[in-house]
């Protein structure tokens, strides 16, 4: 499974940071492996420098072998909540998913 971290300007997209994201979401939809070939993750502060509720934002697009891709999108208070909750939300659509083709 490639993982690709995209951050708008407002977010710092060191190494470190796309290193720790890349492995919450392998850890999180990794019971996937075998069905995902690639996820994308768009990283965003909507508010930029100021502070607010939910101002982070994370869309995850995901590509399943043989279907059109899924997208998610989680906003929360911090970037690791933003992911952690992208990240579930697409954990749960993806056991739909899958059970559905596996019923086939």
């Amino acid at each position: 499974m490639l993982i690709q971290i995209n951050t708008d300007r407002n977010i710092d997209g060191s190494v470190r940071m796309s290193n720790y994201f890349s492995g919450v979401i392998e850890s999180t939809l990794d019971r996937f492996n075998e069905h995902i070939t690639r996820v994308e993750a768009h990283l965003s502060d909507e508010n930029s420098g100021k502070e607010g509720p939910d101002d982070k934002r994370c869309m995850l697009e995901v590509r399943v072998k043989g279907l059109q891709p899924i997208a998610v999108t989680h906003k929360a208070e911090t970037l690791d909540q933003a992911v952690t909750g992208a990240a579930e939300k697409m954990k749960n659509i993806l056991e739909t998913t899958i059970a559905k083709i596996r019923a086939y």
